[in-house]
């Protein structure tokens, strides 16, 4: 008879020092980035806005003005986000005094003397008509994430139903169904896409929600909506605890 032999596959070296403080690198980078990157964003934004608000502020009442008044002439102090507080009390204040009668009439005769102005009427009903559709709740806004197939049969692209198609496209359209109107957006900028309209039956509604449907165009399906990735290999099962 033949003996057993030895198992003599060497036992896996642990990782080196440089393996440990590399694979801890990265990790922080995954946890300081993120962060990092928002307060950078949120610190340029105050600064953009306090760059466009300031100047309009009396000069007696700058913030380095005040600041030296009380603390001496020798101060100097970078201060951020006075702007943001200006602009935001000012947008409240316009905002309430146009909800007003008053309001409403100056906004009106405002917006008669705007249309008598060419180049100045194009510029201003496009930049309302944005506003509007960004910032004022409407039933305007995408129903539902959905799957169609685009720009060809067997590839599929994420899009968003905004409304059932209706008037003349929906009347002249050589289609036997209802259709829908699909808004298809772009990597990594969702802002802009394509408008296209579907057969209801083409179109397949998904259960995530409009969130992770963008999340899933913006990080060009880096990042999946779903809490596990349903490409991964599947987790094996806990093996059942012996009873008592």
């Amino acid at each position: 008879m033949s003996t057993p032999q030895p198992d003599e596959t060497p036992p896996p070296r642990k990782p080196g020092l440089l393996a440990g403080l590399r694979a801890s690198f990265i990790t922080g980078i995954v946890v300081i980035a993120p962060v990092g990157l928002t307060v950078w964003l949120i610190w340029t934004a105050i600064g953009w806005v306090d760059s466009f608000v300031l100047p309009f502020v009396p000069g007696p009442y700058q913030p380095e003005r005040l600041f030296q008044r009380v603390f001496g002439p020798e101060t100097q102090v970078n201060v951020r986000g006075l702007g943001v507080v200006v602009f935001l009390l000012f947008t409240v204040l316009v905002g309430w005094i146009a909800k007003g009668v008053i309001g409403r009439g100056l906004i009106r005769w405002a917006e008669r003397l705007v249309e008598r102005m060419p180049v100045v009427r194009s510029i201003y009903s496009g930049v309302k008509q944005i506003a509007e559709t960004v910032f004022a709740q409407s039933e305007r806004s995408f129903e539902k994430a959905c799957l169609i197939q685009y720009p060809r049969k067997d590839i599929w692209a994420i899009g968003f139903i905004s409304t059932e198609t209706r008037g003349e496209v929906a009347d002249k359209a050589e289609t036997a169904g209802d259709l829908l109107s699909v808004f298809v957006p772009t990597t990594p900028n969702p802002t802009s896409g394509f408008l296209l309209f579907f057969p209801r039956e083409d179109v397949i509604e998904l259960d995530m929600s409009i969130e992770d449907a963008a999340k899933l165009v913006i990080s060009a399906g880096l990042v999946y909506p779903n809490p596990r990735d349903p490409s991964a290999p599947p987790v094996p099962a806990a093996p059942p605890r012996a009873a008592e």
